[in-house]
């Protein structure tokens, strides 16, 4: 089977133009880890709206914008046609606005912040640039990164603590996030890189049927596309909940 033509994400919209950037946010994906930030948050006994939103906010300049302009510019895996110029300045805007929110956070709310707002750039950078040999681009560290640090960081934003249920809303996240590698690996896989494939499968009542890329990705693909939407419902019940409670 060729790759051309074959998009390198189902999200992936056709080639060119602004079409490009709506591939590069990762639509899907960037709402689901946005929605970690809501359920981390959620946790505490009252959420400040306010707080919650700059969180949102600063997480989508690091995630949606700054995290997948420098993962497009380390080899394409998107093929678009975005200049690296113009995907340094997106990294840049989005990770340096995380950091002033981050900062602005740290004076609302505690210093400590200010730990949050390093980690978060160091993660960013090290696993989409694949610093130290590619040894922060890992199945743990997307589990990390990408689960639990924005459920985590998010609901001590709200209240300058740690509690046990923003501890255990992390865990969970980076649980969501494992699942999510371990069933996006493969299918990027067969997406972009897989030129050919052979084989049937012969079932026991004589039927058989062939065992392409499509049939292949298909089954992670679909729990990948409900995942990308039951996640951000969840996140939307536990913030109507905590709305329900002021």
């Amino acid at each position: 089977m060729s790759l051309e033509g074959e998009r390198p994400a189902f999200y992936a919209l056709p080639r060119g133009g602004w079409r490009d950037y709506v591939t590069l946010l990762h639509p899907p994906y960037t709402v689901w880890h946005l929605s970690y930030v809501v359920i981390g948050a959620c946790t505490v006994p009252d959420v400040n709206l306010g707080y919650l939103a700059w969180s949102v906010l600063a997480f989508f300049g690091a995630v949606g914008l700054g995290a997948h302009a420098l993962d497009e510019l380390n080899g394409r895996p998107l093929r678009t046609a975005i200049p690296s110029p113009v995907l340094v300045a997106i990294a840049l805007v989005g990770l340096s606005g995380a950091a002033v929110i981050g900062f602005y956070g740290a004076v609302l709310v505690t210093w400590w912040m200010l730990a949050f707002i390093v980690m978060g750039v160091f993660i960013a950078l090290a696993y989409n640039l694949e610093w130290f040999h590619g040894t922060f681009h890992s199945d743990l560290w997307f589990a990390i990164g990408w689960g639990a640090f924005p459920a985590l960081t998010a609901a001590f934003a709200q209240t300058g603590r740690l509690l046990w249920a923003g501890l255990l809303a992390a865990a969970a996240c980076a649980v969501l996030s494992a699942a999510q590698r371990a069933l996006s690996t493969p299918v990027r896989r067969l997406r972009r890189n897989a030129v050919a494939i052979e084989g049937r499968a012969v079932y026991d009542d004589g039927t058989d049927e062939t065992l392409d890329n499509a049939w292949l990705r298909g089954t992670p693909e679909r729990a990948l596309r409900l995942l990308s939407v039951a996640v951000p419902l969840l996140a939307a019940a536990a913030l109507a909940a905590a709305i329900a409670r002021r």
